[in-house]
């Protein structure tokens, strides 16, 4: 068996590494974003038994050129970027590191809602260039207000609790999370996306992008915000159908986003949401800390070296384990969630 670990990216976290070549893996490095042309090139050179997939995608070209490859390991949970159903019709499992960033992408989800609702960007710019702007300033309290959290996996758990230690109330809508995680978290469950959506004053949105959440949010669910409703977005820019979000803005159909993520990244040079100072942007970063970037990147490497070992990994990790034929293998246990 070939010993090739390819990274799709310019780095591991060094446990990581470790992980891997104490297993006797070797891992070969990619460029940030590299495309298509160029991963199989180093596909076909390398021979890889196994991807670890941090940027870029991952098309289906690239199994059918792959025979050897055995395992693709997400770093990070979204696995968007990657072909899916090309994974499974070559009987390669993707998995992903489920809970190892939630800490991080949590906290920056708070963080995007307070520097929107404290308007800090803008005022940060104002005071720069000189102008002081208290006597005309009117705050806004988030205490008090409701938080409705878009899907109730582990991020969304952990962004309850933070925002109740701001004493604001929590709904999350999740047609496939169990009860008993509701009252677990004390998070009421909403009966719809439309209810939630009308409830709130703040929507965080936590679901994975497929083609039912594609453009999630959109001209139809943007009405039945309220005017002083803000959106956080720390999952996948596809969730949100970009130009009805400027449209909304621009009109004060609602008061104002907090975005790391964008239907296409980079977004342009001259996106619209550029020229918004309702909208807080920052680069698709809510997971990349320091120690998320290790828990993450050994997460993703111990995956491989047990899967490859024969070791049984925990089923809510596998993507794609009900297409898979190899699914009569012990190795598969559990229940995907």
């Amino acid at each position: 068996m070939g010993k090739t670990i390819l990274i799709t990216g310019p780095s591991l976290a060094p446990a990581a590494v470790a992980v891997l070549s104490e297993a006797g893996y070797e891992p070969v490095y990619l460029p940030p974003y590299a495309d298509a042309a160029v991963l199989m090139s180093h596909v076909v050179e390398h021979r890889p038994v196994a991807i670890i997939s941090r940027m870029g995608r991952i098309e289906a070209s690239i199994f059918e050129v792959a025979p050897q490859l055995r395992i693709v390991s997400k770093h990070g949970v979204g696995v968007d970027n990657i072909d899916i159903d090309a994974a499974s019709a070559h009987d390669v499992p993707v998995i992903v590191a489920s809970g190892a960033n939630a800490v991080s992408v949590a906290e920056h989800a708070m963080a995007l809602l307070f520097a929107v609702a404290k308007r800090v960007v803008p005022l940060d710019r104002s005071l720069r260039e000189g102008r002081w702007e208290k006597p005309n300033f009117k705050g806004r309290e988030l205490s008090g207000s409701t938080m409705g959290l878009v899907a109730f996996g582990a991020i969304a758990q952990h962004t309850a609790r933070l925002a109740k230690a701001f004493d604001m109330s929590i709904i999350a809508y999740d047609p496939f999370a169990a009860d008993e995680t509701f009252t677990r978290c004390g998070v009421q469950r909403a009966s719809s996306l439309e209810d939630l959506l009308r409830q709130c004053d703040v929507i965080s949105l936590h679901c994975p992008m497929t083609e039912q959440t594609r453009g999630l949010i959109n001209h139809e669910t943007l009405s039945l915000m309220r005017e002083d409703a803000i959106l956080i977005n720390t999952a996948r820019g596809g969730l949100i159908d970009e130009p009805a979000l400027v449209k909304a803005l621009d009109a004060g159909q609602i008061a104002g986003a907090g975005l790391d993520t964008f239907a296409t990244e980079p977004p342009a040079a001259d996106h619209p949401f550029f020229a918004s100072d309702r909208v807080v942007l920052t680069p698709h970063i809510g997971g990349v800390t320091a120690a998320a970037n290790v828990r993450v990147g050994v997460e993703a490497a111990q995956g491989i070296v047990d899967y490859l070992a024969g070791r049984p990994l925990a089923a809510s990790r596998i993507v794609n384990r009900a297409q898979l034929s190899k699914l009569a293998q012990p190795q598969f246990a559990g229940e995907l969630h």
